[in-house]
């Protein structure tokens, strides 16, 4: 059964579950929440508080959960709600407009990857509500996957993998877990284990573009290249021309720019005022000897506002490294460095590259591109 499938009938035994229980925020009081940060700690028991009637205590708590993880959008909502509920409407629209800026900050994993590990961000409240489900389904293999992607995407693969061999162990044999089990150990860098789980999957589903991605990135992280860059090509003819935004994300870890900057075109047409785009799209042009288009004075706001200033000049390599406060803005501040000083600094190049391909997860299209570079200049 294909992801859609397997959410869209746990979609419906939730909506069914949760009618029986009294809510997907019901939870019974016997119950332990499965809590696994000190923010997700802090969360469930504002949760508590407020059902208790201490709404006070629970604006609090909450606070103090998004103090420790700025991004936990759930908790900043769940806050304004409350904040709400007590009459105090100027501090909840600031909570709200908050809650919406963290998800639309919220960039979702490339296009070209399996469904499940294109969702970003901090999933506790999901996560809780399947916690419930579980209580009453532990049998049922859905609330399983469900509750291992919600893991997934909120960056925890390890209590993911859990998920996912607890629904293997109840309904063996289904493909698409195996598949999303191999991104968790992926994931955790557990590559030898992973390569066995995604080949039982590969063989029996030869054309199946998804599972030839996450084959791709395991074989970068075992340092195979030219495997994955086979994975790569066999995954990107079988992607039609429709899905532009997939093939350019296939050709930029390719390092193939010609491509990829033809399918850039596309892209940017539909969606024009992405930054990410822009990047790629000034990247194929710097390696394919093309003049830059014009850009604006100076570029201003979010990461990767600053790359794009790298590259017309008006930002210094100490000003990004300064801005590349994650592991993956790093290796993109990496990547972007060795494309601008390849032409005059091979050496430089080379050295910028060999910090995305050590540091990076092979996940990201600037690990497989810097390790394709790198090959072709013969590092």
């Amino acid at each position: 059964m294909s992801d859609v499938g397997i959410l869209s009938k746990l979609s419906e035994s939730l909506r069914v579950k949760w009618r029986e229980r009294g809510g997907p925020n019901r939870i019974p009081a016997a119950a332990k929440p499965n809590a696994d940060t000190e923010a997700d700690q802090l969360y469930l028991r504002a949760r508590v508080m407020a059902r208790g009637g201490d709404a006070e205590m629970a604006v609090r708590l909450f606070e103090e959960a998004t103090a420790i993880a700025p991004q936990f959008d759930a908790a900043v909502e769940a806050q304004a709600e409350l904040l709400d509920m007590i009459g105090r409407s100027e501090a909840a629209q600031a909570k709200y407009a908050q809650a919406r800026n963290i998800r639309a900050a919220t960039r979702p994993g490339p296009p070209d990857r399996p469904f499940a590990v294109r969702q970003r961000g901090n999933f506790r409240s999901e996560i809780n509500a399947y916690d419930t489900v579980l209580r009453s389904l532990k049998k049922n293999a859905l609330p399983y996957i469900a509750r291992g992607n919600a893991y997934l995407a909120s960056g925890k693969p390890a209590q993911a993998l859990a998920d996912y061999e607890r629904a293997l162990k109840l309904k063996p044999g289904l493909l698409d877990v195996q598949a999303i089990k191999a991104e968790a150990l992926a994931a955790m860098g557990k590559y030898d284990e992973a390569l066995t789980t995604i080949e039982a999957v590969v063989t029996a589903r030869p054309s199946d573009a998804e599972a030839l991605s996450t084959r791709s990135v395991i074989l970068m992280g075992l340092g195979r290249p030219d495997d994955a860059n086979a994975d790569l090509n066999r995954q990107l003819a079988l992607l039609p021309t429709s899905q532009a935004a997939a093939r350019a994300c296939i050709a930029l870890r390719l390092a193939a720019y010609e491509l990829a900057f033809a399918e850039l075109d596309s892209v940017i047409a539909r969606q024009p005022h992405d930054p990410y785009w822009r990047l790629y799209q000034a990247t194929a042009r710097l390696r394919l000897g093309q003049p830059p288009a014009s850009v604006q004075a100076a570029e201003q706001g979010a990461w990767p506002a600053i790359l794009l200033a790298l590259h017309a000049g008006h930002a210094t390599e100490q000003e990004v490294m300064a801005q590349a406060d994650t592991d993956c803005r790093r290796a993109e501040a990496w990547f972007q460095l060795g494309a601008l000083a390849v032409a005059r600094d091979p050496e430089g190049a080379k050295r910028h590259w060999r910090q995305v391909v050590d540091h990076a997860s092979p996940s990201l299209i600037e690990h497989a591109a810097a390790r394709n570079e790198l090959k072709r200049i013969g590092a």
